[in-house]
């Protein structure tokens, strides 16, 4: 017998975790996926993309899938520690810029014409700077 563990908004948020969990060797299936795919719209009337496992397996599968490991992906990517250039602190995030304007000026005109740039933000001060 199949058990629902995880549903997704999105097919290829259902992959990914498959794919994890595919990797620990627990046998997994994605259900209403092509359903999705061809009508998006129906993902939240429908209950989204669900990610099953086989009942003996449905404890692991969960524990597996509640590991964070995005510390480890920023570490092996290189993430960018470089202090802020205004007060020193490394407490910075991306950041982007012009997203807001962007995003409206498409919704109005179904053409994007202002770019987004991404930068990088303090936390501690708010000073944005180019990357």
């Amino acid at each position: 017998m199949l058990t629902t563990i995880a549903t997704y908004t999105f097919p290829y948020e259902a992959q990914i975790a498959k794919a994890k969990l595919d990797s620990e060797g627990i046998p997994a299936f994605i259900a209403d996926e092509l359903t999705i795919n061809m009508q998006w719209l129906y993902s939240n009337a429908m209950g989204g993309v669900r990610l099953q496992v086989l009942d003996d397996y449905a404890q692991q599968a969960i524990a597996v899938l509640s590991v964070d490991s995005s510390d480890v992906l920023e570490r092996e990517q290189g993430g960018d520690d470089s202090p802020c250039s205004a007060c020193g602190s490394t407490d910075v995030e991306p950041y982007q810029i012009g997203k807001r304007w962007a995003f409206l000026v498409f919704i109005g005109l179904d053409f994007p014409l202002f770019p987004v740039k991404n930068t990088v933000r303090c936390r501690q001060c708010g000073h944005v700077e180019k990357i």
